[in-house]
């Protein structure tokens, strides 16, 4: 994400540019892009490549990834019905599962449970949580997707606030709605931040 120095999307930039772009349109905007590094030696957080991830997934299921989320976790783990943006006719990869707050806190149970479903049964493969949120090669705070936040933790961050975060070691899940006026807010992140570290502390001392 390129932004201007008061946290504003750019409006040449690719994810303005290409930020309602999915499916073969999202390829060919790639594909002229070009590659600033070789994969693992750098790292840069793109939407694009969430979305173009997204793209994979359907490839490897032969299925859209809504019908997949609702029949694999969604269905037997969730409250409330929920929805997921569409561009081109497929979902985005990169953002918008429009879902309540207390079941974007269960995708953190989810994750905390090893991806084990109430009934037991396992929707992830033996050690992919452990090797997702394993810190990648050209950033330490960043893993399969999961921002790492340190002592274990780690959380999914959207932009504009949006916050699950997931401390194995305390057993605290914490989910955020939010609805900032700019994509990056500092004083924010810095609430959110003490917020998190004092409640994971009190846990801690329980």
């Amino acid at each position: 994400l390129e932004l201007d120095r008061d946290g504003t999307d750019k409006f040449d930039a690719d994810v303005g540019r290409a930020g309602s772009l999915n499916g073969i349109a999202l390829y060919r905007y790639l594909a002229q892009l070009g590659t600033a590094a070789k994969p693992g030696e750098k790292f840069n957080y793109s939407t694009g490549e969430t979305n173009l991830a997204g793209g994979l997934l359907r490839a490897a299921i032969g299925n859209n990834a809504s019908s997949y989320l609702a029949a694999k976790i969604w269905g037997p783990f969730m409250e409330d019905a929920a929805s997921w943006s569409l561009s081109s006719d497929v979902e985005l990869g990169g953002c918008c599962v429009h879902a309540t707050l207390r079941d974007y806190a269960r995708i953190g149970m989810f994750a905390l449970r090893d991806g084990e479903l109430p009934d037991g049964t396992k929707t992830l493969p033996d050690g992919w949580m452990k090797a997702s949120t394993t810190p990648s090669p050209a950033f330490p705070g960043y893993g399969y997707l999961w921002w790492l936040m340190g002592g274990g933790a780690y959380a999914a961050l959207g932009i504009h606030g949006q916050l699950v975060f997931v401390d194995p070691a305390t057993e605290v899940v914490i989910s955020a709605h939010t609805a900032l006026p700019r994509a990056i807010v500092p004083a924010h992140t810095r609430h959110q931040n003490a917020l998190i570290a004092a409640l994971r502390e009190h846990a801690v001392s329980l």
